[in-house]
């Protein structure tokens, strides 16, 4: 079943998405050559204490820190290491769920470290693009395939590959509820949204195929064929008009 959050529900999500976007704002001062993914996930602790933040991946199902760093070719769910250390040119998705008085933002971001690559950039923008389609499929009356479909559009048109094996979901009081989100398909299928909903649209791309596996350590994902990939992921709320986005920064007037 989809739960339907109410106002005071949505204002919890809300601030702990404002404060999650805080966190990513400084990601990139410390994303950077020679650290550690298992640094980057010491300090994403720090700064969640600060803001009273509790962490909704550590302990879950047995997993033991407060984010999921995922280099290159590893897709999601990277589990954060000593050994694990950031280079000049890699590709980092940063990925954390965390709750503000038992209610849940998650939220993604893929950086480029040290100088751009034209290829790699292009894909986050793309996957970016594809998640906003996504989003703005989001409205009440619309049927919830239809984010999928226009996720998968936006990225396919570009030449890039859907992961299949993972999924947005459903967010409120627990980091993964009803339903799960695929980032393909057909539209005009599954439940029809309706105000209040909450999901965490989160499409993962490739720069080849977009078969994967899990790794020895039960969690970090990685593609098949060795490519590239990147992941972004944002926590929004469906209204009677406009979708609202929880995780991240409003503009100005």
């Amino acid at each position: 079943m989809i739960t339907l959050k109410n106002k005071a529900s949505i204002s919890k999500m809300e601030e702990a998405g404002r404060l999650l976007v805080e966190i990513f704002d400084n990601l990139a001062s410390i994303v950077i050559p020679g650290v550690s993914t298992l640094e980057i996930d010491s300090w994403v602790a720090v700064e969640l204490k600060k803001r009273e933040l509790t962490s909704k991946t550590k302990g879950y199902v047995g997993y033991r820190h407060v984010s999921c760093i995922s280099i290159n070719d590893e897709v999601v769910h990277g589990v954060p290491a000593a050994h694990k250390i950031i280079k000049t040119g890699d590709l980092v998705k940063v990925d954390i769920c965390a709750s503000f008085k038992g209610y849940c933002a998650d939220m993604a971001r893929s950086l480029i470290v040290g100088h751009s690559d034209p290829a790699l950039q292009k894909m986050i923008d793309v996957v970016q693009q594809a998640l906003d389609k996504g989003i703005d499929k989001a409205r009440a009356g619309n049927r919830l395939s239809d984010i999928s479909a226009a996720i998968q559009q936006e990225i396919e048109r570009h030449g890039f590959g859907v992961v299949r094996d993972f999924a947005g979901h459903g967010i409120g009081k627990s980091m993964h509820e009803e339903p799960e989100v695929l980032n393909f398909g057909d539209p005009g299928k599954g439940p029809i949204l309706r105000a209040g909903m909450a999901f965490a649209l989160e499409p993962m791309v490739t720069m080849g195929s977009y078969e994967v596996y899990i790794t020895q350590d039960g969690w970090t994902v990685k593609t098949v064929d060795k490519s590239w990939a990147a992941h972004v992921e944002d926590t929004i709320v469906v209204t009677e008009g406009e979708p609202k986005i929880l995780t991240r920064k409003i503009s100005a007037g």
